[in-house]
């Protein structure tokens, strides 16, 4: 087995530190890919800090991992040494199922999370991107078009897919009124995608500090949510919401946002439950919802839709060694828009 260099999280109330550890030999129909960037998540921080109770350690987080494929086994035909290629957030589906479903994996029994999960074997564990390399089989790698660089392309293989979804399975585009909750690393590029696909978006967000982006990114409005006039002056405006924050807050309150038989969708996961009341969603025949990711080939789908329209997500990269300083600041909002490691800096 090769040794794989990487960065990981050995206990909930510990800093991530370097890691070495073996990755598998490949099979047959494995790609082998060098890793040069990969994002850092919110889901990341609540995964090292076991902030959803699940999380196995040692782990090595990193779930949007774009690289160059260095290997390829014997009956790989869609990749080569040398092409450009992606790893989201699952590196294997429907395993003990009849058949793979290529269009709603994400949600069904048997999917194998990158990180902090195990292969198919069932005692395998998974390590992530915050590592010098990856095995992972040939139908759950992507292909980067040519116009979408490593860097700055590393981020939508989750936030840029995890807004994607949604935008597109309730059908964002002309005369569409839609609405992001959060202007971070998820919302960034729900306003991005969203405009692409020509709805009419508006950012909804604690503060203004970042409405000069949000206009420039493609929100035709831009409100301040903790400004009460904002919920009084937006009541029924939304034919979808899109909340991406990973905090609390009064979906209820959100949820008068929309216009009759409009839509809210959580994509954001806040540690703890929030409360919802039946009036809520019962006046306005109004429907709250969620969304995770999207298959492999829905990504595929959403990498190709931003290409063709010059879509990137805006980055800061980052050492490896100042991963810890970075999820701090991830908590405080201060990143803009999303943080991406440059793994060459493993050294």
């Amino acid at each position: 087995m090769a040794i794989a260099k990487g960065y990981a999280a050995t206990d909930a109330s510990k800093p991530l530190t370097p890691f070495n550890f073996e990755r598998r030999e490949p099979n047959d129909d494995d790609v082998v890919i060098s890793v040069k960037y990969c994002g850092v998540c919110h889901s990341d921080i609540h995964q090292a800090r076991n902030e959803w109770g699940n999380s196995k350690y040692p782990m090595v987080p990193g779930h949007e991992v774009a690289g160059v494929v260095s290997a390829v086994g014997a009956k790989v035909t869609r990749f080569k040494v040398g092409d450009h290629v992606g790893v989201g957030c699952f590196v294997n589906s429907c395993v003990g199922l009849p058949e793979r479903n290529v269009d709603i994996e994400q949600y069904l029994p048997g999917i194998v999370g990158t990180y902090n999960d195990v292969e198919a074997d069932g005692s395998t564990p998974t390590y992530g991107g915050y590592s010098d390399s990856i095995v992972v089989k040939e139908g759950y790698v992507l292909s980067f078009p040519e116009n979408i660089p490593l860097d700055s392309g590393a981020p939508l293989l989750c936030a840029g897919i995890t807004l994607y979804s949604p935008l597109s399975h309730w059908k964002a585009g002309p005369g569409k009124k839609v609405a992001i909750v959060g202007m971070g690393g998820l919302g960034h590029m729900g306003v991005k995608i969203g405009a692409a696909m020509g709805a009419d978006i508006t950012v909804l967000s604690q503060s203004l500090s970042k409405k000069e982006d949000g206009l420039k990114l493609g929100a035709k409005e831009y409100y301040a949510t903790s400004d009460a006039e904002t919920f009084k002056q937006l009541a029924g405006t939304f034919d979808l919401i899109i909340c991406t924050v990973g905090v609390a807050i009064d979906w209820n309150a959100y949820l008068g946002l929309l216009k009759v038989d409009g839509t809210m969708v959580l994509v954001g996961a806040p540690e703890h439950p929030a409360p919802v009341h039946a009036f809520s969603v019962i006046g306005g025949r109004k429907a709250l919802a969620g969304s995770g990711i999207g298959s492999i080939k829905e990504t595929q789908e959403m990498l190709d839709f931003c290409a063709k329209h010059n879509i990137v997500s805006e980055i800061e990269k980052i050492d490896i060694k100042d991963i810890n300083e970075a999820y701090e600041r991830v908590l405080k909002s201060d990143v803009r828009y999303r943080f991406v490691i440059d793994i060459a800096s493993l050294g």
